[in-house]
């Protein structure tokens, strides 16, 4: 099993303290984090793209790209990429430089990920979302894969024998599919067949496994190889103590704070009691063998075998954290990466096989 650390750049005041950092001193933590999950020993680290309060991820391109030159193993995802809001010729061009410079550690999750706001921003109606979103990705492969490319498009001008620069490192790069709600990311995954990563995050099981279940249904119904299906999944949580009881204790003033913020704005509230929350969420809250047995629970259920884990500290003091980072990668990640298998990949640069694993373009190294 491999394992990512991802953020989305929340910014709003701390769950816990009531205190927001500047916006300079957010982005400085983000960059922090990335460092220290490769240090841990953690395989990718994700940053989300978002185009609304309290989000400032809009800008994904740019911060992945300070990650490459900080960092020297660990693969850079998207979380995701909102192809449905953007041109897929400038999205190939940011994100092809971005593999270049980082050496080809970079994996992309597409998905459309539309709030109100940022759809009212780039005016893109809940009727079209899908659509805009499904051609985007077809013109951005195309890009990817084909030294000129000609597509007729419904939502940008149409391309005809267009050369797209630079050309691509990773050939062709690794598109993951973000599904948290619908078919219809699940059937484009199983059409074309990428892997999908399930969201995870806001409900019980049921209706992600019911999504990954569907997946598994059209990947053989497009005809190809059960064996090379992949499926990552989110968390809602993580914090791993020593003992169950010191894990809830330092865990209820985050879980008191997010359930007070909810109310507050109207969300509507899934898990009432932090009780609750550790036994039906994907939260992994608990002592090492609690966390190590829920996440075989939920496997049983997905079959995945990539998970992502809370960059950020999200209401527990920095000490606290990294504790639990800490601990999780001691106790829990080698009897996981023992128990589930790797997915059916390499997970270095996908390159031609002539070609060997290439450094980053880096200065002052």
């Amino acid at each position: 099993m491999k394992f990512l650390a991802i953020t989305l750049i929340v910014h709003r005041p701390d769950p816990v303290t009531g205190i927001r950092k500047p916006t300079h001193e957010r982005f400085r933590e983000v960059l922090e984090n990335a460092v220290l999950a490769e240090e841990l020993g953690f395989d990718g680290f994700g940053v989300g793209e978002r185009h609304e309060r309290p989000f400032i991820s809009s800008s994904p391109t740019v911060v992945l790209s300070h990650i490459a030159a900080l960092t020297r193993r660990i693969r850079l995802f998207t979380a995701v990429t909102t192809l449905s809001l953007l041109d897929p010729v400038r999205a190939y061009e940011d994100y092809a430089t971005l593999d270049h410079l980082s050496g080809g550690r970079l994996d992309l999750i597409i998905g459309k990920g539309n709030g109100t706001a940022q759809r009212e921003l780039f005016h893109v109606t809940p009727e079209d979302q899908w659509e805009r979103n499904a051609e985007s990705y077809e013109v951005f492969r195309q890009l990817w894969r084909q030294d000129r490319t000609t597509a007729k498009t419904r939502f940008r001008p149409e391309l005809k024998d267009a050369e797209v620069w630079p050309r691509p490192y990773q050939q062709p790069i690794r598109v993951w599919h973000g599904s948290a709600t619908s078919k219809e990311s699940v059937d484009l995954a199983a059409r074309y067949g990428d892997p999908l990563f399930s969201a995870n995050v806001t409900n019980p099981i049921e209706p992600y496994a019911e999504l990954i279940r569907y997946y598994r249904e059209r990947w053989e119904h497009y005809g190809h190889d059960p064996a090379d299906i992949a499926v990552g999944a989110g968390t809602a949580g993580l914090y791993v103590a020593p003992t169950t009881q010191e894990a809830l204790a330092a865990y209820r003033p985050v879980f008191e704070s997010n359930l007070a913020f909810q109310k507050q704005i109207g969300l509507p509230i899934v898990f009432e009691t932090l009780e609750d929350y550790v036994e039906r969420s994907s939260a992994l809250i608990g002592s090492p063998q609690q966390v190590i047995d829920k996440v075989h629970r939920y496997h049983e259920q997905f079959g995945h075998t990539v998970l992502h884990l809370h960059a950020d500290a999200s209401g527990l003091t920095d000490g606290q954290h990294r504790d639990s980072l800490e601990l999780f990668q001691s106790a829990v990640t080698p009897v996981l990466r023992k128990d589930i298998p790797d997915p059916p990949f390499a997970w270095g640069p996908v390159l031609p096989e002539a070609e060997s694993e290439a450094e980053p373009v880096s200065v002052g190294h």
